[in-house]
């Protein structure tokens, strides 16, 4: 007997064996067990999903004789002659290759008859966007108003070039792409049945390189087996795709978490020699970055397919804002991998941008973990009415200690600087910042903190307050007390601060327009007026 391929072999033959599209199945169970079928169906979804799958099964529960839990029994006359193809009352047609309004006319002049073996006459309909607009209009009418012994089962990729009055008759199934683990545990459960020995990193490239779906995975599949001859290695898979083991990967991340630019050109030269795919590398690069981003977030997030120690490493190496720095930067480069002169300059400008852009402090700050005790992380804050040095075009972080700073007494020549540094390090965002810009801080100490709340503010609410009071508390490491007193203070609030610091900006952009002597030959050459409120200061 002829061999017959995986995703043939194992197309699914009830609803119950369908992969991933749980909502489908659940629907169509639910329909039969009702009576509530309609007159016609629309199937949507990326290539290798199960959308003709869903429809031949449908097809035959619909005119199965014994159905078995609301799934086709398999076993009488019709889901007999459903699987040896001669079932005569299933009319399937790919619209690919019948566009012309003749074939649709042609298709349908039988609809007004019975069926011959089963319930219903079935039209399934495959690629139904490739047919013309006069092929439509042809469907339209019976699909509007089929006789009641019809059913019509339309599938496509494309459901955007069907008119919409087409859409507005069918009931519309969009299938789901299919998770790498779902296509993993279907690879295993098919091989466990082959007999078909196996490593599971293996099926884990595999399922990864069906992107979504399941047919291209048991296509790969079945390519790996002849390649591994009959067996499925990781080694076996990683030269069918053409990718390099994680080994150079986890090196070159390394390399970047040291900010080492000639190692990471070191481990780029020993992977040429491999004759990579760098579009491969740069997306195992990405999938490393997004679970180090998981782990920074989420300690003791558990992830078997990297190893734990490399992730941990990368994690404590590398701050947060570096890990997003670099994963934008790597799927910016993705894109453009095709426009570089070749894949490997384009790849290694990818990981030069990465370090180019790393924010100057990363490289040599000091581990959050190893700040001593009673020294507050601040960041360097310009002083008020200057606006802030410019550094890498990147957002300004500030790194949360672990170690709580000593609280201490506050004077009050230096309560402003202090407090404008605080605000900025308790990251306080919304109405909290708000209520903290409006006050002044008049002391602090081990047990409690006092603020003077501008009297002009009116108050946001005891939340704000409440937050205030927990993000003191968290960055002091102490159940401080928080008192607020509406009171008129010496100092500036930093929002006062703020506003003077604006209003001058604005005041020096006007001067200097009114002083430049261009502007001043045109007003008295031509008359010109400056319009009021046009003029805004640069930032």
């Amino acid at each position: 007997m002829a061999y017959q391929v995986l995703a043939r072999k194992w197309r699914p033959s009830n609803f119950s064996q369908l992969v991933g599209q749980e909502h489908v199945s659940q629907s169509l169970i639910h329909a039969l067990q009702h009576e509530r079928l309609h007159h016609a169906y629309l199937f949507t979804g990326t290539r290798g999903v199960g959308k003709t799958t869903v429809a031949r099964i449908l097809a035959k529960a619909i005119n199965c004789e014994n159905l078995q839990n609301f799934n086709p029994c398999g076993t009488c006359a019709v889901c007999q002659a459903f699987e040896q193809g001669r079932f005569m009352d299933l009319i399937e047609v790919d619209a690919a290759s019948r566009t012309k309004v003749e074939d649709t006319r042609d298709l349908l002049d039988n609809a007004q008859y019975a069926p011959n073996q089963g319930r219903y006459k079935v039209y399934l309909i495959d690629e139904v966007h490739m047919l013309s607009g006069h092929s439509f209009n042809a469907l339209l009418k019976t699909l509007e108003e089929p006789p009641p012994h019809v059913k019509f089962l339309l599938a496509t990729t494309d459901p955007h070039k069907i008119p919409v009055t087409v859409l507005s008759r069918c009931l519309q199934f969009n299938l789901k792409r299919l998770t790498p683990e779902q296509i993993d545990r279907q690879m295993q459960f098919i091989l466990g049945e082959e007999n078909i020995a196996f490593e599971s990193q293996a099926l884990k490239m595999l399922a990864r390189a069906a992107d979504g779906s399941l047919r291209d995975g048991l296509s790969l599949l079945d390519q790996a087996i002849v390649y591994g001859s009959g067996t499925v290695t990781a080694d076996a898979v990683l030269g069918m795709l053409g990718a390099v083991a994680q080994q150079p990967v986890d090196d070159i991340l390394l390399a970047l978490a040291a900010g080492d630019a000639r190692q990471v050109l070191a481990k780029i030269a020993d992977v040429v020699q491999l004759t990579p795919d760098f579009a491969e590398i740069l997306q195992q690069i990405l999938r490393v970055l997004h679970r180090v981003a998981v782990l920074q977030q989420v300690p003791g997030f558990v992830d078997h397919e990297f190893d734990k120690q490399l992730l941990d490493e990368l994690a404590q190496r590398l701050t947060p804002e570096d890990v997003q720095l670099y994963y934008q930067i790597g799927l910016t480069g993705q894109r453009d991998l095709v426009l570089a002169p070749d894949p490997r300059s384009g790849f290694e400008m990818t990981l030069l941008r990465m370090l180019a852009f790393r924010p100057a402090a990363s490289a040599g700050r000091t581990p959050v973990k190893a700040v001593a005790a009673g020294t507050p992380v601040v960041p360097n804050m310009a002083p008020a009415g200057e606006p802030p040095a410019r550094t890498a075009p990147v957002a300004e972080t500030v790194a949360e200690p672990v170690v709580a700073p000593a609280a201490q007494p506050i004077a009050a020549a230096d309560a402003g600087s202090r407090w404008r540094d605080i605000i900025a390090a308790l990251n306080l965002n919304g109405r909290t910042r708000e209520l903290a810009n409006n006050c002044v801080l008049d002391s602090i100490d081990d047990s409690s903190c006092r603020l003077l709340l501008d009297p002009g503010f009116h108050q946001v609410g005891s939340r704000a307050e409440e937050n205030l009071r927990a993000a003191l508390q968290h960055y002091y490491g102490k159940p401080l007390k928080l008192v607020i007193t509406q009171q008129a203070a010496a100092q500036m609030t930093p929002a006062l601060e703020m506003q003077k610091a604006r209003e001058d900006r604005q005041q020096a952009a006007v001067d200097n327009i009114n002083a430049d002597p261009n502007v001043q030959a045109l007003k008295e050459t031509f008359g010109a007026r400056i319009v009021p409120g046009s003029i805004e200061p640069l930032n």
